[in-house]
């Protein structure tokens, strides 16, 4: 298919789970894209996937931590492929625990990455997706950020967690108001369980939990959010899909 041929994605977090088989999926749509992570190996390894199935990746190792890093990400990409039509945030952590007596580095680190780490990217990005939107024959660019349900519902357990993903939710819709008019769509994803190494971030007995809590469930596939954010990112560009909300159908 080639309903992205001639643009450029970026993907945070692009080393597993959301941000990798995102990047299949846009790549195997015609999109150029380069692949954001910490870890290099894997990185390396998709885009010699992608490449050997015919399309045009970058792998890029950064910690979008750090804004140098981020906004490197974005020019280094700009740099190689010329234009930036669609960024995906997808990188992020979740842990969780009581608040009561929950360590503060694992706040601190959540805070870090699945917020300022996203808003890095963005403050980064937006001159090329404006001039992307207003260059480009789709008429459009795109800002995709992989949010939560978390976003929406606050859960006992997961305070710091949930501070995070509603600024997610938040900071896009306030983007949204103020490009949306330049043709950059802001859209939000909020999905619930997904099968992913997100849980292994957590303390034994936080992951023990959690299995427990969903041992009845069949949890969405890395492949149903990426095939969802596909579909966002290829509506004509007068459509905004601008939140989704994604459970599992067993998931209360």
């Amino acid at each position: 298919m080639t309903a992205l041929r001639g643009t450029v994605a970026l993907i945070t977090g692009a080393s597993s789970g959301i941000g990798a088989a995102t990047a299949e999926a846009l790549a195997g749509l015609g999109a150029t894209v380069a692949l954001a992570a910490r870890r290099t190996e894997r990185v390396e390894e998709l885009a010699a996937k992608i490449r050997a199935d015919g399309g045009q990746a970058l792998a890029i190792t950064a910690d979008v931590t750090s804004e140098a890093a981020a906004r490197g990400c974005v020019e280094r990409t700009v740099a190689e492929f010329g234009r930036l039509d669609t960024l995906v945030n997808n990188a992020g952590t979740m842990l969780l625990g009581p608040a009561v007596g929950a360590p503060l580095a694992e706040w601190e680190r959540m805070v870090r990455l699945n917020l300022m780490g996203l808003m890095y990217c963005t403050h980064a990005a937006l001159p090329a997706l404006l001039q992307a939107a207003a260059d480009s024959p789709r008429q459009v660019a795109d800002l995709v950020n992989v949010g939560s349900i978390a976003g929406r519902f606050p859960r006992s357990g997961s305070a710091g967690y949930n501070a995070t993903k509603f600024g997610v939710t938040g900071f896009s819709e306030a983007i949204r108001q103020e490009v949306t008019k330049r043709h950059v769509r802001v859209s939000v994803l909020e999905p619930g369980a997904v099968e992913t190494e997100l849980v292994s971030h957590n303390r034994p007995e936080i992951q023990e939990r959690h299995r427990a809590r969903f041992a009845d469930t069949t949890k969405l596939a890395a492949t149903d959010i990426a095939d969802t954010i596909a579909f966002v990112v290829t509506r004509p560009w007068y459509m905004a899909i601008n939140e989704v909300v994604l459970r599992p159908t067993e998931q209360e």
